[in-house]
């Protein structure tokens, strides 16, 4: 074998252990996560709140989860004239001359988009999400969304709400985010299918993910 094919196969060695190092770690992650949701909704089931809060809960309302986020909804940037400017003066006294200007255009209206409004803490219940900060505070009931979605790394959110005109939502880091929409999907289900569905459902994944485990497979020994 020449250098540089030797060079090639080690370079694609590494790359190969590195991914399986990479998958490696993102199962170990996912089986912590699981184990996370199994404690959460075991104990949300119970009647256990699994984060503290300042909230005022309503009747079998469960704290599931919480993180620092950004909130943002939709705003629109400020007007504008676009056409031309002109002006005339008065004269007032002798030698002074008061100066009024005049805009000749069409007043253009701002662009509507998403803004981020505040910085605060995301509480995550069995019926809404709260976001509150110094500035702002907002809740997402569930019985009144019409849709959630978000980006494609997990870390940003966006909500519908019936009773509500704007879209608004909440911005993670993408680690916060990813944790959060396993949590806000589970949470979803029991609303919708009571605990027991959602703890059966997280015990089947259980045994399921075990058997996923990525093997470690070591290059062939380079031939002497």
């Amino acid at each position: 074998m020449g250098w540089i094919a030797d060079w090639k196969a080690k370079k694609a060695a590494k790359l190969e252990l590195a991914q399986q190092e990479r998958a490696l770690t993102r199962w170990n992650e996912d089986v912590a996560l699981l184990g996370k949701l199994i404690e959460v909704f075991t104990d949300a089931s119970n009647g256990k709140d699994s984060v503290e809060n300042y909230i005022i809960q309503k009747d079998e309302e469960r704290t599931i989860w919480k993180s620092t986020a950004v909130f943002h909804e939709t705003g629109r940037t400020p007007s504008s004239y676009v056409g031309r400017s002109s002006g005339f003066s008065i004269p007032v006294v002798a030698g002074i001359r008061y100066r009024v200007g005049a805009t000749q255009g069409q007043l253009v209206p701002g662009v509507e988009l998403q803004m981020d409004k505040d910085e605060g803490i995301v509480v995550l219940t069995t019926s809404r999400i709260i976001f509150t900060g110094p500035i702002k505070s907002q809740e997402w009931r569930f019985d009144k969304l019409l849709g959630a979605s978000t980006n494609e790394d997990e870390s940003d959110y966006f909500f519908n709400v019936s009773n509500r005109k704007t879209t608004s939502g909440v911005r993670f880091d993408v680690r916060s985010g990813r944790e959060f929409n396993r949590f806000f999907a589970l949470a979803l289900s029991a609303a919708e299918h009571g605990y027991p569905a959602v703890l059966e459902e997280l015990e089947a994944i259980k045994g399921r993910i075990a058997q996923e485990k990525p093997v470690f497979q070591l290059p062939a020994p380079e031939a002497k």
